[in-house]
């Protein structure tokens, strides 16, 4: 019985394993972009014959000890002459052939579908820049500036150009595309071409530090006109405060250490350290996808985010509960 039990756990186990990187928001095999489609194809042309392979070599194997038990049995040996052209031809030359098939399958069908695209020919650029431990979006041609999120008129090719303001990162969005480094002071470049609408999960895939498994990032894929009318309203400034609550909550920004980190347009913060703030209510999270935009949360990620994020630049701000309150409601109207 103990022996049974072992062996269910070690199936368990390795059921588990296999099926780790599957499904969910990221998964890899789950295309949304012709270039990460030709991508899921070479991994299952290679899957595919990485079991007929792996199925060859244990029926050699099972031939093998089937003959050495006959030869064993009557006292004669196998034909060697046999048994080297077999080898040859099973152990070089198919692998050989199979090898050099998949390499130009690789380079023809994959490497040049996938690769960055030249400048000037894509319908729209994109700058990302990497920090610990949050995504800055640009989109050149406008001042519209987001964190976090990266809005993408479907069935539109983009130029993602992207770099890091501090150590090495990686920008990877598994759905739509491979890898890109994002390294200070060199810009690499990656295509996104999204197919259909829908809400696709990036993360940064080279380790940066400690909060490095939450820099997250959501690249939202939508219609033209949607992302138009998103965009236009990016780059607008600020929508001014209407009531007192908000106009004290603006009051406390700028009067503490908020507005020399953070920038909010059409005011006089110009801080570059943080996120740009200027329509965060717009945003779906906080802290990279950490926490939902909530007035809950962002008053729990303002007081204390050392509690949400440990090591995250962002200080705690000493605020009383009404500061904090009127701070919350002015923030809370930015979209």
């Amino acid at each position: 019985m103990g022996r049974v039990r072992l062996r269910a756990v070690a199936v368990g186990i390795f059921v588990v394993l296999a099926v780790a990187g599957c499904g969910g928001d990221q998964d890899a095999l789950h295309a949304a972009s012709s270039q990460q489609s030709s991508i899921v194809e070479l991994f299952w042309v290679m899957f595919g014959a990485g079991c007929v392979g792996g199925g060859l070599v244990v029926a050699l194997l099972f031939v093998g000890w089937l003959r050495r038990e006959r030869a064993g049995l009557t006292g004669r040996g196998g034909d060697d002459r046999a048994a080297t052209r077999l080898v040859v031809i099973l152990g070089v030359a198919v692998p050989i052939v199979l090898l050099s098939l998949l390499f130009v399958w690789a380079d023809i069908f994959v490497v040049r579908s996938t690769a960055a695209p030249v400048p000037g020919s894509t319908q729209l650029t994109v700058r990302v820049i990497a920090h610990q431990w949050w995504w800055e979006v640009r989109y050149p041609g406008t001042t519209a500036v987001t964190a976090n999120e990266m809005h993408l008129p479907i069935d539109t090719r983009v130029d993602v150009i992207g770099t890091s303001a501090d150590v090495i990162h990686s920008l990877w969005i598994p759905e739509l595309n491979g890898k890109v480094e994002l390294i200070p002071g060199i810009t690499n470049r990656i295509l996104l071409d999204a197919r259909t609408a829908g809400v696709y999960r990036g993360q940064c895939s080279e380790f940066c530090g400690v909060q490095h498994a939450h820099m997250a990032i959501a690249v939202v894929a939508e219609s033209p006109a949607r992302f138009r009318a998103w965009l236009a309203n990016m780059a607008r400034p600020a929508v001014p405060p209407s009531t007192p609550e908000q106009q004290a909550g603006l009051r406390v920004f700028l009067s503490e250490p908020c507005a020399s980190c953070h920038t909010i347009a059409g005011t006089s913060a110009r801080g570059e350290v943080g996120p740009n703030l200027t329509h965060l209510a717009t945003r779906a999270t906080l802290a990279a996808l950490t926490i939902p935009n909530t007035p809950a949360y962002l008053r729990g990620w303002i007081a204390d985010p050392q509690a949400v994020k440990p090591g995250a630049l962002m200080p705690s701000v000493p605020l009383t509960a009404r500061q904090l309150d009127e701070l919350v409601a002015y923030l809370d109207h930015l979209r």
